[in-house]
């Protein structure tokens, strides 16, 4: 039965100073099934602290989310960049193992230099997924928007280079670049058979054609995305893995609102009943 999962980036942020610390007074009152972890930049220094308050939350953490800049470093290529990217990817394989997780989100390519140099990261990620899979961990790249193409044309490059390729879709990524009908159409059904994609993000989006102003992760129904007609296509096309809401749900000042997650949480269910 698919599960409803929470991100913890959904918690917190730069807002309230990426405080992990602020997801135990949350545990009580969200209505999710589990959780995806959000790892940030910042923490490499704290992995330990983290992983043991995680544990003693006794959380079911069956999702992390890579860092972020990996991908931006593994593009840019520079002097040192891919021994950096290497050395990180590993940490986060040992943190996603240390937390249970058995699936990792990645942005293969990310930042200001996004897909510039896409061949670079189409290139890395045999040895990435190799390593994961060496760790127990299913490597899921996500549809992370482009600058110069778009992520359905380098997942089917990636899917020619790497047939046995997991994806994690995400609902907000695809609607950027107005690609949700392409994603239901006949041309991309191959990602739905063969467990292509894995994992499933599901969050609104209000803005156009890849429009930089309002790439902001919104809770379902913010936006116009039709998710009773995603939702009604996905499970159609066999989908029966877990959704991750990762919609901000924390104030300028940094208050979280674990209401509003609760109200997505359960208009999700509804779709899904």
């Amino acid at each position: 039965m698919a599960r409803i999962i929470c991100s913890t980036g959904a918690l917190i942020g730069r807002a309230n100073g990426r405080d992990y610390r602020l997801i135990a007074p949350c545990v009580d009152q969200l209505q999710c099934d589990a959780y995806e972890f959000m790892l940030y930049e910042s923490w490499y220094d704290q992995l330990d602290d983290i992983a043991a308050f995680l544990k003693h939350l006794s959380i079911d953490i069956p999702v992390m989310h890579c860092e972020k800049k990996i991908g931006e470093s593994i593009s840019k290529n520079g002097p040192g960049d891919w021994e950096g990217a290497k050395e990180k990817f590993l940490i986060n394989c040992q943190m996603a193992s240390l937390l249970g997780a058995r699936k990792m989100v990645m942005h293969l390519w990310d930042g200001l230099t996004s897909d510039r140099y896409i061949e670079n990261n189409l290139n890395a990620f045999g040895w990435l997924q190799k390593t994961a899979k060496e760790y127990g961990i299913d490597l899921m790249v996500e549809n992370v928007v482009c600058v110069h193409q778009d992520p359905l044309a380098h997942w089917k490059k990636l899917k020619e280079m790497y047939p046995d390729i997991h994806f994690t879709f995400d609902t907000k990524m695809a609607a950027f670049h107005q690609q949700i009908p392409d994603i239901c159409g006949e041309e991309y059904r191959w990602l739905w058979q063969n467990y292509h994609i894995a994992h499933i993000h599901m969050n609104d989006y209000e803005g156009g054609y890849k429009d930089w102003e309002h790439l902001k992760t919104l809770h379902i129904g913010r936006g116009h995305i039709d998710f009773e007609k995603l939702i009604q296509f996905i499970r159609q096309a066999g989908y029966a893995g877990d959704y991750t809401v990762e919609a901000t749900s924390f104030v300028p000042d940094g208050i979280i609102r674990c209401h509003e997650l609760n109200e997505t949480f359960s208009r999700l269910r509804g779709y899904l009943a």
